[in-house]
């Protein structure tokens, strides 16, 4: 594979505006490790090498043990590996990410609505869609992983 254009460099005043919002979710009062996994089952989902692989070693560094994120594309099956408030989200995040075919159900938001203040799920979803869009930039513009 090879990298079709730096869209970082070819448009960096809307790579910053991303930037911008990215910044936000880091001040936003969510744990960074729930970010970051919510970040790393959406680029799962949606095939992004460069964002597996950039938060993979994320949250490695962070001190997520291997099991967690061997499991992590099976969370609905790996009994108490991950929080409520982690099920949750990534049951949130899937909602989302698959938003043409799941439309959002009302199952998943008012689970999210009960695990989440407004502000949080706001913030959530706003990671969520973060991720969405850098993935897309990600996979149109063939960015290799760094690994």
């Amino acid at each position: 594979m090879s990298n079709r254009i730096d869209y970082t460099k070819a448009s960096p005043d809307g790579y910053k505006a991303f930037g911008a919002v990215y910044v936000t979710l880091q001040k936003s009062g969510l744990p960074k490790e729930l970010i970051d996994l919510v970040y790393l089952r959406v680029s799962q989902i949606n095939g992004c090498a460069f964002c597996i692989d950039m938060h993979t070693r994320d949250l490695r560094k962070s001190g997520v043990t291997v099991e967690k994120l061997t499991l992590l594309p099976v969370w609905r099956d790996s009994g108490e590996v991950f929080s409520v408030r982690e099920r949750v989200a990534l049951a949130w995040a899937e909602a989302v990410t698959r938003i043409a075919d799941t439309h959002a159900p009302d199952a998943d938001y008012e689970a999210a609505a009960v695990e989440f203040s407004a502000k949080e799920l706001a913030d959530l979803t706003y990671a969520i869609g973060l991720m969405n869009a850098f993935n897309r930039f990600g996979i149109a513009f063939r960015t290799p992983p760094k690994g």
